[in-house]
């Protein structure tokens, strides 16, 4: 295999790995439209990145993290529902991304490769971001794995055992903000919340504990990447959206499959 294969696919294995048990979090939490906010901010993090010169993950997850800290303190008012919050800063945010990177002098900016992912672009120092940064995610994802369980079962049970659910909760936001910022070139900023969502979704049908369904979310992400990067080459398909196109048709084989099996 040509080296930028392997670059790519170890660079969506890493990614999916790191999905996996985060998508299943957000499944559970009915958290899908939230990670969307996410994403879309993501393409205003680009912007400003190239604007102040930054390296462009490190200004997706400060605007990521900055984003979750205004959701959080919108959340507070009552005369505004949390969808309709997560609408206006999603869409505003992706808008204002875009005027930027319009108004940008002297650059040109390939805007496909960001909204839809570049996966067969990634160099090495891409493999080193997405795979430090993951593995830091999921360190932090392991020590609050059973508390976040926790507040999703029962807020008030968790309050009860000691769960510092502010602490928690940022945490979580902080998690899903560094997904953004590594999945970026993989799936691009449109895509990354169907790589959370479709894995966990479909290891839902078979799971019978918590645990289990994260890792079986982690094997049909890798399996997604896999199918996605062979269906690209083989039908001269972007990346990404092979990907995710992939990922899709197991969720609907599993669903219909499991549907007769019941019905």
């Amino acid at each position: 295999m040509d080296d930028f294969l392997i670059r790519a696919l170890l660079g969506g294995i890493g990614v999916a790995l790191l999905c996996g048990p985060l998508g299943c979090l957000v499944v559970w939490q009915r958290m899908a439209y939230f990670g969307a906010a996410l994403s879309h901010a993501a393409l205003l993090g680009v912007a400003l990145g190239l604007f102040l010169h930054l390296n462009l993950q490190f200004a997706i997850l400060l605007v990521s993290l900055a984003v979750s800290a205004l959701l959080a303190l919108m959340s507070r008012r009552r005369d505004l529902s949390s969808d309709t919050v997560l609408g206006i800063l999603a869409h505003g945010a992706l808008a204002l991304g875009l005027v930027l990177l319009a108004a940008l002098p002297g650059i040109r900016v390939d805007l496909a490769g960001y909204l839809f992912g570049d996966l067969l672009a990634i160099n090495r120092a891409d493999l080193v971001w997405i795979y430090a940064g993951g593995a830091a995610a999921m360190t932090v994802l392991l020590r609050i794995w059973r508390p976040l369980l926790s507040l999703i079962i029962s807020r008030d049970l968790a309050r009860v055992d000691g769960v510092a659910e502010p602490r928690i909760r940022a945490l979580f936001f902080i998690l899903l903000s560094v997904v953004v910022a590594v999945s970026m070139q993989v799936v691009g900023i449109l895509l990354i919340v169907s790589l959370l969502i479709i894995p966990a979704a479909t290891a839902r049908h078979f799971a019978g504990s918590p645990e289990a369904m994260a890792a079986l979310a982690a094997l049909f992400g890798v399996a997604a990447v896999g199918g996605g990067l062979s269906l690209s080459l083989i039908a001269d398909t972007p990346a990404g959206p092979s990907i995710v196109t992939v990922g899709a048709g197991m969720f609907a084989a599993v669903a219909i499959t499991r549907g007769r099996a019941t019905g």
